[in-house]
């Protein structure tokens, strides 16, 4: 099996272990124990169905006086644009059908980002939905400094092993509503 039909099988498989999206008020009591440094920039993201919710988290940072981007998806093969975004402020259907920022709001490059999944293992290599982004952003942001990747998922999620390569890039934690899991 290649690493692209093995990567489907365990993307076709994800959607039976995702579980209530209001366990994100859990993940964010996990997630609270690794706070970004004082003034990091967090990204955040809107939840797809499926995903857990990290809204209470992205509400919890800025009240804490992070600034909170949310990504803009470009076209594909390139990395996420990151948009500000402050709670309240509408958000709009993006490329993908996601609420992102409006294109008119200052940019942002975070140096916290906050992860969605579909699957993840103990190495923190992730699975994600198929098209690269986070991949591509986190190599891009890494390269001129460090960023530290949180993935946030369902416990259920957590798989053996995720099908990986070397353009697959790792997590550096993740958080579900059951705990933190580091490598």
């Amino acid at each position: 099996m290649t690493l692209a039909e093995e990567k489907r099988a365990l993307r076709e498989g994800a959607t039976a272990r995702a579980g209530d999206p209001a366990l994100g008020f859990r993940l964010a009591g996990h997630a609270m124990r690794i706070p970004p440094p004082s003034g990091a920039v967090v990204s955040g993201f809107w939840p797809l169905p499926g995903e857990i919710d990290p809204r209470q988290l992205m509400l919890a940072l800025a009240g804490r006086g992070h600034a909170i981007v949310l990504p803009r998806t470009p076209r594909r093969g390139l990395p996420l644009a990151f948009h500000r975004w402050r709670p309240g402020e509408e958000l709009f259907p993006g490329r993908m059908g996601i609420l992102e920022p409006s294109a008119d709001a200052p940019e942002g490059v975070p140096d916290f980002l906050l992860v969605p999944l579909v699957a993840f293992d103990s190495g923190m290599r992730r699975l994600g939905h198929g098209a690269g982004y986070y991949d591509r952003t986190l190599a891009a942001l890494r390269a001129t400094g460090p960023a530290f990747a949180l993935g946030v998922a369902f416990a259920a999620q957590q798989v053996d092993r995720v099908p990986a390569d070397a353009h697959d890039a790792r997590l550096d934690a993740v958080a579900t509503e059951a705990g933190i899991l580091r490598a």
